[in-house]
């Protein structure tokens, strides 16, 4: 089956995520050894949703995440570009939109919060993504991006990154109906930039104050800035 290159060609990334849909959130809980549900509550509490709010959450997938993200009371809708992924999760009853990252089917100044959860590193221009999202953001509005990031444990750093690249897209085998993407998730988290730099890049791309926090020992971060007024 497909999989994506780091030239992350749009229509690559679609149909690759397109073939994993089947069983991407068992493969993610079995891979992150369950360690995925954690890091969503997380994402939760960083964006402190209120009920009311509009939200958004993008490169939703199967909309787990959002599931998640409505238990705050807030309207939160699921929007991903591959369909595969959100007809996997179809049974969830969450609202979904199909939209590209980098030009998103909303208007300017809609959404009250903005997140999104392993995806930005799967844009095609994460910089124009990260525009994009405060686009559609009204001024004062949140950001909070979850993604994978750089342990901060040197020794620790170095098993992460055998398991990245051995033992990942062999367990992948046993699990995903698609493996052979996971070899391109090893790849891209790898070529990832660091906390530093990430938030240095969010700040220059249509948000500021970003601060970040380390989940995991850093394997993950938590990323959050506000869109200025």
């Amino acid at each position: 089956m497909a999989r994506a290159d780091l030239g992350k060609d749009p229509r690559d990334v679609a149909t690759m995520f397109d073939g994993v849909g089947k069983n991407y959130d068992i493969t993610n809980t079995v891979l992150s050894v369950g360690i995925d549900a954690h890091w969503r509550r997380e994402t939760g509490r960083r964006l402190d949703l209120a009920p009311g709010e509009l939200v958004l959450d993008l490169a939703a997938g199967t909309a787990v995440s959002t599931v998640e993200l409505s238990k705050s009371g807030a309207t939160v809708i699921a929007c991903d570009f591959s369909r595969g992924m959100l007809k996997a999760g179809a049974h969830r009853d969450v609202p979904k939109v199909c939209g590209d990252g980098m030009n998103l089917p909303f208007p300017d100044d809609t959404f009250d919060a903005v997140t999104i959860s392993f995806g930005l590193r799967n844009i095609h221009d994460f910089r124009a993504g990260l525009c994009e999202m405060a686009r559609v953001t009204r001024p004062g509005g949140r950001l909070t991006v979850c993604e994978f990031s750089t342990p901060t444990v040197p020794v620790f750093s170095q098993l992460y990154k055998e398991y990245l690249m051995r033992a990942l897209p062999a367990v992948a085998k046993a699990v995903s109906s698609n493996p052979d993407a996971y070899v391109y998730l090893a790849e891209s988290i790898r070529a990832w930039p660091g906390q530093e730099e990430l938030a240095r890049e969010i700040n220059r791309n249509g948000w500021a104050e970003c601060g970040w926090r380390n989940m995991t020992f850093g394997i993950a971060a938590l990323h959050s800035a506000v869109k200025p007024a």
